[in-house]
């Protein structure tokens, strides 16, 4: 780093710059640097989108997660300060104080929070509630809130607390010695990864459980057989399920079954059970998985759900409303015989029944299906498929009294989350309905890719629009109100539908005025798209047409849940407006929540042109995040200026171009290595970003130039300028080398061809949020009305492309960013055509009319510039 920061000086001093491999590495350090700083916005950005969905007050937390993604959201911001920092050669050190300012912030709002855990090892689940997630896991704390909070009957069991777990480990003085172990992952080499793992899993499984431990955990057993024979209960099963749940992540491990769970666990195998349940916080993948985002081991701890198995007579799922249409607000209930999976796997046909929620529970239809074979618990172990009894295979698993009972579980839990639920359910022997599970029901109203819409297509009314991400689901109704410029933001009326071309944090100031937003373009992880979760305003973004396909002042209706955008007011999607109680919302964990994120996702620096863009004015992490992320844009546009003029760590490029350009690959940017100085052809050149920018500069249609129609007046105007201005004023004569420092997916190419100097940096991979092309042209060798009317013509041309675009004299700057690669590569195909296109234009831009005449013949593909379009 010091050396690197020497040559810093260097260049800014104007003293001799560094040899070629200095060079080299310091590219190679900028372009390692600027990754990871994307890495940690990406992060960041997903935090954010979590902690603002936490805020919704649906789904159940407790204070181990919010220390735990405040500490992320820390983590994560840290590593993008540093990132820039460095990759800049040290200019923005005052940004570590603005963070710490943050983080006191943080943690004083962390501490006024106090817990008071139980003294516990074993909570039995009359006992549990939803304010001891922390103790007892996210399975747990949701199953003692069905029976406690809602009256729902569940199986019989108990939780085996993080405090067991902490006493394990510090009986056996496993706390220093993981940390030990864990000094041996390098995050680079999977290979120590697994090798600490399994040092790790050795130790944890090796050591014995303490005997009081042990002990209390089956005495905790012995209650729970008890209270199941005094019940009377019929075909008691011994055996229970031991389910592990982390505690201090967010649940995408534990959900994606990363942990440990085992089935049919008999009493003599329980205590042993428990060990490897506890080793497997530490396999290869959870390790990678806490390393990478940012996740402190002190901040987790394993907590386990022991519940007796239920040998079913039948199950299967209930939806408190239709999983994929919400215009459907009826229970939807599945049932097979034995046991749950093959109610969803699609082994057999399960039957199914629609119950209506009104008092009587009146079930609407009822399908039974032939079901020959069901699945049931191995004695073995496991689970094994055995036949269904003859007589019942096309029997209705559920009798009618039945199957109202379950709609009404499911209607009450709805009601108590204030969300649909997606409910498992079980018929013990005795024929007890219980409550296995419940969970959010997770509708078509999400982004995910391949899932069905929510709600289906209504043919009754005008379709305007369909597709796109959704930002926020909902339902808005309003005239459309198209925003182009700063004066419609401060024209935009109450009530109004936003439709923009491009996402923008700028629109925050009328998102408490605007029913919904529509864009042709942005990210669901975006800035804008966090702030309009944060308004709760149902937002479409990247729907490529909203601008063409919704016409401003139409009255439509937006279905912010399937992606669609309707013609006038559709009452069937009105109602859906309607807000539900959250059951989160006023509990002491939620508060603290809501004073923590009031540091965290809130975004203040809108306008990067503004003066208030600045480190000083950051008064969130999200605004750190964002002022971060802009100037990194800016520091790797201008590495090309660190290239020294002998080229010496550089290759020429061999192609049919009218450029003397030179290639530094930072790896992965050529198909072979090249030492030295020497040649590299078109075909070699494997960077995704710089290969299309080829494409269009060898385009067919541009490799053969023609003269250039001649203006006199222009020509004459070009030679006087170059001969009678001053070398200090006019136009600048730039070095005629060019250079092209490519990665597998990163360019900085800088173009210097006499007065005329570019610059492309581009991004170009499969992550969308990482991916951006930012483009600048500047000088020109006639005057300075002829260089502002060509700079003029090529921001044209880039707002026809989607770019953002500011002209400043014979300066033009264009941005575009947060799309798809293929996106991407197509705009560079199209910068690489402009790079060619606009040589020697200077001597046309004689008048006004000659600056749409120029752009309009790039856009229809008339390179060679015709005299009739003059």
């Amino acid at each position: 780093m010091l050396r690197w920061l020497n040559y810093f000086r260097f260049w800014r001093t104007g003293k001799p710059k560094a040899p070629a491999h200095v060079l080299t590495d310091l590219f190679r350090m900028k372009h390692e640097r600027f990754k990871e700083l994307l890495d940690s916005n990406a992060e960041l950005s997903k935090i954010i989108a979590d902690m603002e969905e936490k805020l919704q007050g649906h789904d159940i937390f407790g204070m181990s997660y919010v220390r735990s993604q405040s500490a992320r959201a820390v983590f994560h911001t840290l590593r993008m300060i540093k990132s820039l920092d460095e990759l800049s050669g040290r200019k923005y050190g005052n940004l570590y104080g603005v963070l710490e300012t943050i983080n006191e912030t943080i943690k004083s709002n962390l501490a006024e929070r106090k817990q008071n855990p139980p003294e516990e090892w074993i909570l039995p689940y009359s006992r549990i509630t939803k304010e001891m997630v922390d103790w007892v896991g996210g399975k747990s704390a949701n199953l003692g809130e069905v029976l406690n909070a809602v009256g729902l009957p569940i199986p019989e069991g108990f939780a085996i607390t993080t405090l067991a777990y902490d006493y394990f480990m510090n009986s056996n003085d496993l706390v220093d010695e993981i940390n030990k172990i864990k000094m041996e992952v390098d995050p680079d080499d999977p290979q120590t990864v697994n090798f600490v793992s399994e040092e790790i899993q050795r130790r944890i499984i090796s050591a014995p459980v303490p005997r009081d431990l042990g002990d209390t955990i089956l005495a905790a057993y012995d209650e729970m057989i008890e209270r199941i024979r005094r019940r009377g209960t019929q075909g008691l099963s011994t055996e229970i399920s031991m389910r592990s749940s982390a505690i201090g992540e967010d649940s995408e491990l534990s959900y994606a079954g990363q942990y440990l769970s085992l089935l049919n666990v008999p009493r003599e195998r329980i205590v042993h059970t428990y060990g490897y349940i506890l080793a497997s916080l530490f396999t290869p993948r959870a390790i990678s998985y806490r390393l990478n985002k940012g996740i402190r081991d002190e901040d987790i701890a394993m907590s386990v759900a022991c519940l007796q198995m239920v040998k079913s007579e039948a199950s299967g799922i209930a939806y408190s409303r239709h999983p994929f249409n919400l215009l459907d607000d009826n229970v939807i209930i599945s049932a097979v015989w034995g046991l749950g999976p093959y109610a969803v796997d699609g082994v057999i046909t399960p039957d199914s029944y629609k119950v209506a929620k009104d008092p009587e529970r009146t079930i609407l239809e009822k399908q039974v299906s032939h079901k020959p074979v069901q699945l049931v618990s191995n004695p073995d172990g496991g689970l094994m498929e055995v036949p269904v009894q003859r007589e019942k295979q096309d029997e209705s698993c559920l009798p009618d009294d039945q199957i109202r009972l379950l709609a009404d579980y499911a209607i009450r839990l709805e009601e108590h989350y204030g969300r649909a639920q997606d409910m498992e359910w079980a018929r013990d022997p005795n024929g007890q309905l219980m409550v296995l599970q419940t969970r959010p029901l997770h509708t078509g109203s999400e982004s995910d890719q391949g899932r069905a819409p929510a709600i289906p297509l209504l043919t009754r009314y005008p379709l305007l629009l369909e597709g796109g991400s959704i930002a926020f689901p909902g339902v808005g109704f309003g005239k459309a109100y198209h925003v182009r410029t700063e004066d419609d933001l401060l024209a935009f009326p109450e009530g109004g539908i936003l439709v923009a071309k491009h996402a923008s944090p700028k629109y925050v100031v009328v998102m408490r005025k605007a029913q919904a937003i529509l864009t042709d373009f942005g990210s669901a992880t975006g800035h804008m798209a966090s702030v309009a979760r944060e308004f709760g305003v149902p937002t479409i973004l990247d729907t490529r047409k909203a601008t063409e396909s919704v016409p401003q002042g139409e009255t439509v209706t937006v279905d912010a849940y399937s992606g669609r955008v309707y013609q006038g007011e559709v009452s069937e999607l009105l109602s859906l407006k309607a807000v539900r109680e959250a059951c989160m919302k006023e509990t002491p964990v939620y508060e603290a929540l809501q004073r923590i994120t009031a540091s965290i996702v809130p975004l203040n620096l809108i306008d990067p042109k503004s003066p208030r863009f600045a480190a000083e004015y950051c008064e969130t992490l999200h605004d750190i995040m964002r002022l971060v992320h802009e100037f990194s844009y800016h520091e790797m546009f201008q590495i090309s200026d660190l290239v020294s003029d002998d080229g010496g760590c550089a290759v020429k490029l061999d192609a049919p171009i009218p450029l003397d350009l030179y290639i530094i690959d930072l790896g992965g940017g050529l198909a072979t290595e090249v030492a030295g100085c020497g040649k590299v052809k078109v075909e070699e050149v494997v960077s995704i970003p710089f290969s299309a920018v080829l494409r269009g500069m060898l385009h067919e249609d541009l490799r053969y130039h023609r003269p250039r129609p001649i203006e006199l007046k222009g020509f004459f105007s070009v030679m006087t300028e170059q001969m009678f201005t001053p070398a200090y004023s006019g136009a600048e004569r730039f070095g005629d080398r060019s250079y092209a420092i490519i990665s597998d997916k990163y360019l900085n190419f800088s173009s210097r061809v006499g007065y005329h100097y570019s610059v492309l940096d581009s991004y170009c991979g499969r992550t969308v949020n990482k991916n951006y092309i930012t483009f600048s042209f500047k000088g020109g060798a006639a005057d300075d009305v002829r260089r502002n009317r060509r700079a003029r013509a090529i921001a044209q041309v880039l707002e026809s492309l989607d770019f953002v675009v500011e002209v400043v004299a014979d300066r033009v700057d264009g941005k575009f960013q947060k799309f798809e690669q293929p996106i991407i590569e197509e705009k560079l195909d199209m910068i690489g055509r402009l790079l060619q296109f606009t040589r020697q234009l200077d001597m046309l831009m004689n008048s006004e009319t000659t600056v749409a005449a120029i752009a309009k013949a790039f856009l229809s593909g008339n390179y060679h510039l015709e005299e009739e379009v003059f």
